[in-house]
């Protein structure tokens, strides 16, 4: 990895951005690159093996795995975790397709930003939401109220200054935390659905999951995305027919960007739909499941969709 010269100290960087660094030797260098363009200050610059010591606080930790080894990373990253979460700063780890399961056994929702083979601009924007979030009092900070509303959007228009890449990216995916609507309702109340009686079948999910990929072989991939019905569709299938589901497979199901399936995985983890089960038997690897209540609606949906002669969309 592409150090800068000198003492890591204020006289190289402008203190903007506060950062510990964790990356090893001979890493990509984006994350460097990324720190450079936002003049963030690195108050330590560490590799895997080593520790934190006495340093200044950061407002973010920004981490390299991606080439890093899996047993190495399911060793270090938890401490990582931890040590983000007792100082209150941000986390934003960079990884590649490979080290998903890994990474995600490890963290995966809350205050952590996953990126699966970032560009710089996709670094710049999730260092600087972090650093934003970092400066916010907890309990302070609320993206539903105007003013935090307005801190965003002006977020956004300056990291689209610093790298044209931001440009294809939405306010809400810099958010990673739009406005939740009701997810469960009541199925008595609401279309006249009846209550579930009868259990679903597996072959039933399976074939609206391949209808709605085959749909994207006439309109485009990305014209209907849909991550969150795809992933909750996937997981009650695996359900019904007593499968795991590992999150690099969830992010497959997902149909859109690896980044953008742990962001929605980790915002359905969050709200209680989705739930991380490790892996018993290698510490390395999570499986994703449906929570009870989300089971029980995919449940009732499912068996209302059938009485009513409709199909699974």
């Amino acid at each position: 990895m592409t150090r800068p010269d000198g003492p890591l100290d204020a006289a190289n960087y402008d203190t903007g951005i506060d950062v510990v660094l964790i990356a090893a030797p001979g890493a990509p260098d984006r994350l460097t690159v990324t720190l450079t363009a936002l003049n963030g200050r690195i108050v330590a610059c560490l590799d895997w093996r080593g520790t934190f010591g006495d340093h200044a606080a950061p407002q973010v930790i920004v981490v390299e795995a991606a080439g890093v080894d899996p047993t190495l990373l399911a060793e270090r990253l938890p401490g990582i975790v931890d040590r983000a979460a007792a100082l209150q700063a941000g986390l934003v780890v960079a990884l590649g397709v490979d080290e998903i399961d890994v990474v995600a056994a490890a963290t995966l929702g809350g205050s952590t930003r996953l990126l699966v083979d970032p560009t710089v601009g996709d670094c710049v924007a999730a260092i600087v939401v972090a650093a934003e979030a970092a400066r916010i009092p907890a309990g302070v900070f609320d993206v539903h109220r105007e003013t935090d509303g307005r801190r965003l959007e002006r977020l956004n228009t300056e990291v689209a200054r610093i790298a044209e890449a931001l440009a294809r990216l939405t306010r809400a995916e810099i958010e990673g935390d739009a406005p939740a609507a009701p997810i469960v309702g009541d199925r008595t109340n609401r279309y006249g659905a009846p209550p579930a009686l009868a259990e679903p079948s597996a072959a039933d999910v399976r074939r609206a999951i391949r209808a709605r990929r085959l749909r994207d072989q006439f309109f485009g991939a990305t014209l209907f995305e849909d991550p969150g019905w795809d992933m909750l569709l996937d997981l009650y299938a695996a359900e019904l027919e007593r499968g795991r589901v590992s999150v690099s497979s969830l992010c497959i199901a997902a149909a859109v960007a690896p980044t953008t399936a742990l962001r929605w995985i980790a915002r359905m983890t969050d709200t209680g739909l989705f739930e991380r089960r490790p892996d018993m038997h290698d510490r390395r690897r999570a499986f994703m499941v449906l929570s009870d209540r989300a089971s029980e609606a995919m449940r009732g949906y499912i068996v209302a969709t059938k009485r009513a002669d409709l199909r699974i969309p």
